[in-house]
């Protein structure tokens, strides 16, 4: 904790504790602040813990140096204060990353969208490989996967899927998988042997909550239409199928996977909730600075993030410039490491805008 700013930080972090402490003790305060400064108070408590924690042992240290002179204490002191640098070292991490700003939709549910891109059937197809990898990852993490909208292609490809993933910690795991993914590989109908690249866009929409989206009624149109399966042949009788058009920003969501209508209308509402609160949080993030943005992320869908090379058994994340040799696993799900490794890159990227 030699830098000089980050001391900085926590120290202003532990003088805003003093003063929220000062208020909590006032007189006369209404339930409603009460609670407020509680709450902020409880949000504060770990990092102020271990910031005392560490000033004592940053105390103890230059006591003990005081001492090393000493013909009877000098050796005790050298060999605690091997112990107490250990220490040091430990809180010092610890206060690195509770200094990141937590973001607020890491504990949210999300939206799964997939759409192939440019390569016509082989996109589609491996479209289908990046569902099926998330799946398996949902079913390790015991998350539950649920189709929304699905629009397949004849061969077992997908045009386009709509998910709902429900479970804990679903949006600061997957959070990092938004933007274009590109596979390189021979398709089985290629004759001549030669690798070809497709793409397919992947999107993750943290769930809001109704209080965190107003939808006004009169801004809606909903249309009902018949669920139609691949190839246009009808799957349902009825006209259970749903769309949503969001007037004041034209954005159109649609759900028919569920014969309820009613479930259809929930399930359609819940998209468009995650798509409007994403419109508003990329907005948040237009008013950052361009370093600040570069530090959590650009949002951009349309960003090229990870190539998955067949004929060479491997998955490059160009963000990070990190290549594994391990396509089969990852395409089966494994992606603890690259999440891991993304994770942290992202985090010490957040702790140079706090050292600054």
């Amino acid at each position: 904790m030699t830098n000089s700013g980050m001391l900085k930080k926590l120290e202003e972090v532990e003088i805003k504790y003093i003063e929220i402490e000062q208020n909590l003790n006032a007189e006369g305060l209404d339930p409603n602040n009460i609670r407020k400064l509680s709450m902020e108070r409880a949000e504060l408590e770990e990092i102020i813990e271990k910031f005392r924690e560490y000033k004592e042992v940053v105390k103890n240290i230059e006591n003990n140096k005081q001492l090393l002179g000493d013909k009877e204490l000098g050796q005790l002191a050298r060999e605690e204060n091997l112990e107490l640098e250990e220490l040091k070292s430990g809180l010092e991490k610890s206060l690195e990353l509770l200094l990141i700003p937590k973001d607020p939709n890491d504990g949210k549910n999300v939206i799964l969208e997939i759409r192939a891109g440019a390569g016509g059937e082989e996109a589609a197809l491996f479209a289908s490989n990046l569902l099926r990898m998330y799946e398996r990852f949902c079913e390790q993490n015991k998350w539950k996967l649920e189709t929304l909208n699905l629009n397949e292609t004849g061969i077992g490809g997908i045009k386009e899927i709509s998910a709902s993933i429900e479970g804990r910690d679903v949006f600061r795991k997957l959070k990092y998988e938004s933007g274009v993914h590109r596979v390189q590989r021979i398709p089985a109908t290629e004759t001549g042997g030669r690798i070809h690249t497709s793409t397919a866009t992947v999107a993750i929409l943290a769930e809001a909550d109704e209080v965190d989206i107003t939808i006004e009624d009169k801004d809606l149109r909903i249309d009902t239409y018949r669920a139609s399966g691949a190839g246009g042949q009808h799957i349902n009788k009825t006209d259970s199928a749903i769309r949503i058009t969001h007037a004041p920003t034209g954005i159109v969501v649609q759900c028919q996977d569920e014969r309820s209508q009613h479930k259809n209308k929930a399930a359609a509402m819940k998209m468009l909730r995650a798509k409007l609160f994403e419109m508003e949080e990329l907005k948040k993030l237009n008013e950052l600075s361009d370093n600040r943005k570069s530090q959590v992320g650009s949002g951009d869908r349309s960003e090229k993030i990870r190539t998955y090379n067949y004929p060479q058994g491997r998955v490059t994340d160009h963000r990070i410039g990190v290549t594994l040799h391990k396509l089969d696993m990852i395409l089966d799900g494994d992606l603890n490491e690259l999440i891991q490794l993304l994770t942290t890159y992202f985090q010490a990227e957040s702790l140079k805008e706090i050292s600054n």
